[in-house]
């Protein structure tokens, strides 16, 4: 009992310890989740408003730069007409003053041409002043005026002084200056003419330009927005994917913070943490829960087996101790013998509680498995006739071989033919079949009986510790659950079907030897 207690002793603490190290990995995940949510706020919701905020910014100041541009260009078109039609008029007023001193006529049509360009010129003067600037504006106009003024006297010489119509002098000097200032105008309007087509060439270029520049900025910043965008939500959901993956493996590290910023994916860290802290309180529950549950139901099993062998030694040393003296040598002999009797069996009863509750040494060895079998058999063989029942062995050719513990596998295989023979009649059989089995790099060993069967309201009970369905007296409930647990260790499974009336088929499944080498078994 002591080395029992000690065991039971090793496994609290284990058990002690493995929840602290729940407790601790929950204030890893609180640590985790104030990190996460310290960091400065940037969501994949305000990195799409910037963007439109930024794409709308450059429209309007696009749209704007255009609307300049129209502008612009309407008001270079309106004085293109307006310079237009300065210069017809000027060239109409000197086709007049041509005729004039061919025919001598058409002096008024001259003077009311040269008039009306003079208007247009002065309703326009600010803007001739923008292009020529005001100096030239001056000596624009200056020409106009004198042009006006040589028209005006010939007007005055017609109709007040014909006589010096005679004077060819005279009239020779005033066409030379009407010439001269009328070829001047013409080449200043047609020069102006030139040079705002030119800049209204240049406009148009510019409004073209803008358009160009403006749609190829716009699609480089969509595309790398697009980039951007994408590149960060599908980064941030294949690391996502890796926590899934890493988690569902049973790595349950929290997530910490892997950029400078947070947003929507950080509530889903977060929540994913939650669930991890959720998961460690639920799993430090458990663990306490079991704990609590293996104390009792140990305590109660030591209580239940150890007290029928106890009353039994008890009431036989009372029977001794008052009738020794009236009992003979040989009653003495039997009564002595019944107190070893129960006390090997109360030993037995603690030996197998040990097996249970503590981990014993592994020897790991490379063996055969028809070999194994045999053995086993040969084990029962001398009992199993005694009962009238035979053991049929079938073992498939090819085995590959068991890497393993042989002792503790012959223990479970021994423990299940055992239990397939007390299920048994007299008369019976019992088989055992080693076979490949469905499962890949795996075999399986079959104990098939033709029993009674086990109900089916406890077949999921049968693993339980102290859970047994044979009579008071023979059995603990502990071989099935010191079995599971010895073929667990080796990485394989036992498997039971039964049917009542018709018997029960336990099925060993172990991997199969790709090498030599040993492992030790945790």
């Amino acid at each position: 009992m002591t080395e029992f207690n000690k065991s039971a002793g090793d496994h609290n603490q284990d058990e002690d310890s493995r929840v602290r190290k729940v407790y601790d990995h929950m204030e890893i995940v609180e640590k985790s989740r104030q990190a996460l949510l310290s960091r400065r706020r940037f969501s994949v919701r305000h990195q799409i408003y910037i963007a439109y905020a930024l794409v709308f910014l450059f429209a309007l100041g696009v749209a704007a730069a255009l609307i300049t541009n129209i502008y612009q260009i309407k008001s270079q078109l309106q004085f293109l007409e307006f310079v237009n039609e300065f210069a017809s008029e000027i060239q109409q007023a000197r086709r007049y003053e041509k005729n004039f001193f061919l025919y001598g006529t058409n002096l008024d049509d001259a003077l009311e041409n040269i008039h009306l360009a003079k208007t247009i010129f002065v309703q326009n003067a600010d803007q001739f002043a923008a292009i020529l600037g005001q100096k030239q504006q001056q000596t624009f106009l200056a020409r106009i005026s004198a042009y006006e003024d040589l028209l005006d006297r010939l007007k005055q010489i017609q109709g007040r002084k014909p006589q010096l119509f005679k004077n060819t002098k005279l009239l020779s000097k005033i066409e030379d200056d009407l010439r001269k200032y009328g070829k001047e105008m013409i080449d200043s309007a047609q020069g102006l003419i030139k040079k705002e087509k030119d800049s209204l060439s240049r406009t148009l270029d510019r409004s073209r330009d803008i358009h160009i520049v403006s749609l190829v900025v716009l699609l480089i910043f969509l595309a790398v927005h697009a980039y951007l965008l994408v590149a960060r939500i599908y980064s941030t959901l294949k690391r996502f994917s890796g926590y899934a993956q890493r988690i569902a493996a049973g790595d349950i590290t929290p997530i910490i913070p892997k950029r400078r910023f947070r947003d929507e994916f950080t509530e889903l860290a977060i929540a994913i943490n939650e669930m991890i802290k959720e998961m460690d309180a639920r799993e430090a529950a458990l663990i306490q829960s079991h704990k609590m549950r293996a104390v009792g139901t140990l305590t109660a099993g030591v209580a239940h087996e150890l007290n029928n062998p106890l009353n039994n030694i008890m009431l036989t040393i009372h029977m001794l101790m008052e009738d020794y003296k009236e009992l003979s040598e040989q009653e003495r002999f039997e009564m002595m013998n019944d107190i070893a009797n129960e006390t090997g069996r109360a030993k037995n009863i603690i030996a197998n509680l040990l097996d249970f509750a503590r981990e014993s040494a592994t020897t790991i060895e490379t063996f055969d498995l028809r070999k194994l079998l045999e053995d086993t058999i040969s084990l029962v063989r001398k009992q199993v006739s005694l009962s009238g029942i035979r053991i049929e062995l079938q073992v498939a050719e090819n085995l590959p071989s068991i890497h393993g513990d042989r002792q503790k596998l012959q223990q479970v295989f021994l423990n299940l033919i055992l239990n397939a023979v007390d299920a048994s009649e007299k008369g019976g059989k019992v088989q055992v079949m080693a076979l490949p089995a469905d499962k890949p790099n795996h075999v399986a060993i079959k104990i098939i009986d033709y029993g009674k069967g086990i109900p089916k309201h406890i077949l999921s009970s049968i693993f339980d510790p102290f859970f047994t369905t044979k009579p008071k007296g023979k059995g603990t409930g502990l071989g099935l659950s010191v079995s599971q647990g010895i073929v667990a260790k080796h990485g394989g499974q036992i498997e039971v079907t039964s049917e009542e009336g018709s018997g029960s088929t336990f099925t060993v499944v172990l991997p199969v030897t790709t090498f030599p080498k040993e492992i030790p078994l945790i």
